[in-house]
């Protein structure tokens, strides 16, 4: 099979780029109502605003368009595909000498230049601009001074006490509440002159019902002369500061690049600590490209003859079904890697597989 390309693949691929597109568009326009209307709730919550919230959906749109990408192609795909097949278009490329296999690479062609801007936008715009949205909504809606560095973790402050921690989450506790705790914590207590005066380092700090727990600690306290080395297993913290507001300030897996995943990743093996959370993450980046192509290559055997009679309701259908079966096998072999405690690339390798193995039987089935 010649890979050049040709007249032919170029007019696909304009059609599939088109709807991709326009599909593309429309979900997420979808989410941003979505996603206005849903920060209604926190609206009067501290000093934030109608036009916080709406600063904050425009900074997650970048993330939004990364998500639904893989939606937007398949149905993208499904519906260009569906136009020309109903127009007897892909009948007469067929009747010239053209493939299935040819087709399909002429599309997965088109899908291949758009996945490749998807995961710069992945790696570079979206968790910038993830960032800035939670700096937005965090600063207005708990009045703190708060945020959140790329390299070195959360900040924030409590009067001449400056909180640094390089990680942290939440956890369910056996009553139904929850419990949060930070990770290598650092407490910077200046004078009023501008000196430090204290430097609080402990491994973990948690927050219960009875407050704030320092454990593992040790602080050191500057005089004018001589510094003083204290080291405790536990040490109780009277601070005000709330943990909502600093759990919310903690960066998810989910809005991280794969290099912050890798160093987050790289930290908590280190430190004895659970990383599997963001080694899902970090496997699921590298599967995308691989992910949409299989989704988009299952679903093309429907465009030749199935959707030649169909409409546009038929079409829209399909590439959502397909969408959702793919979602939900991901979502299974993940949550099934989670709690056996296996690889997470298995688990991501599966679903692409099971597709690619239906795609690969359909097309057999088309051509016998």
């Amino acid at each position: 099979m010649n890979l050049r390309p040709r007249l032919h693949d170029i007019y696909i691929g304009k059609s599939v780029l088109s709807s991709v597109l326009l599909t593309w568009a429309v979900l997420v326009g979808l989410f941003v109502m979505m996603g206005v209307s849903d920060q209604f709730k926190d609206i009067g919550k501290g000093s934030y605003t109608f036009a916080h919230a709406v600063a904050y959906v425009a900074y997650t749109v970048p993330r939004q368009a990364y998500t639904v990408f893989p939606t937007a192609a398949v149905i993208g795909a499904l519906m260009a595909l569906g136009q020309l097949a109903a127009t007897s278009e892909l009948t007469a490329l067929r009747a010239i000498g053209l493939s299935r296999r040819r087709l399909s690479v002429s599309v997965c062609a088109a899908l291949v230049l758009l996945t490749g801007l998807m995961i710069v936008n992945g790696e570079t715009l979206a968790p910038w601009a993830q960032a800035q949205a939670d700096t937005v909504k965090n600063s207005a809606k708990f009045n703190a001074d708060m945020a959140t560095a790329r390299y070195s973790g959360l900040w924030a402050r409590e009067g001449n006490t400056f909180l640094n921690a390089q990680s942290g989450e939440e956890r369910l506790e056996d009553g139904g509440g929850t419990s949060l705790q930070l990770h290598d914590v650092r407490l910077y207590q200046m004078g009023e002159d501008g000196r430090l005066e204290v430097l609080t380092h402990a491994v973990t700090a948690e927050h219960r019902a009875q407050g704030w727990i320092l454990h593992q600690v040790r602080r050191d306290s500057f005089g004018a002369r001589e510094v003083t080395r204290e080291t405790v297993d536990q040490l109780p913290w009277n601070s005000s500061l709330d943990p909502a507001a600093l759990a919310a300030g903690l960066a998810r897996p989910r809005n991280l690049s794969v290099h912050d995943l890798r160093n987050s990743i790289e930290y908590r093996r280190r430190n004895g600590l659970d990383a599997r959370d963001y080694e899902d993450q970090y496997w699921s980046r590298w599967f995308y490209p691989v992910n949409v192509i299989a989704l988009c290559l299952a679903a093309i055997p429907f465009a030749f003859g199935t959707l030649r009679s169909g409409g546009m309701g038929k079409r829209l259908f399909l590439g959502i079904l397909f969408a959702l079966a793919f979602w939900l096998l991901q979502l299974f072999f993940g949550r099934m890697a989670g709690a056996l405690r296996f690889d997470y690339r298995i688990a991501y390798a599966l679903p692409p597989v099971v597709m690619l193995a239906v795609s690969g039987w359909l097309f057999k089935r088309r051509s016998s």
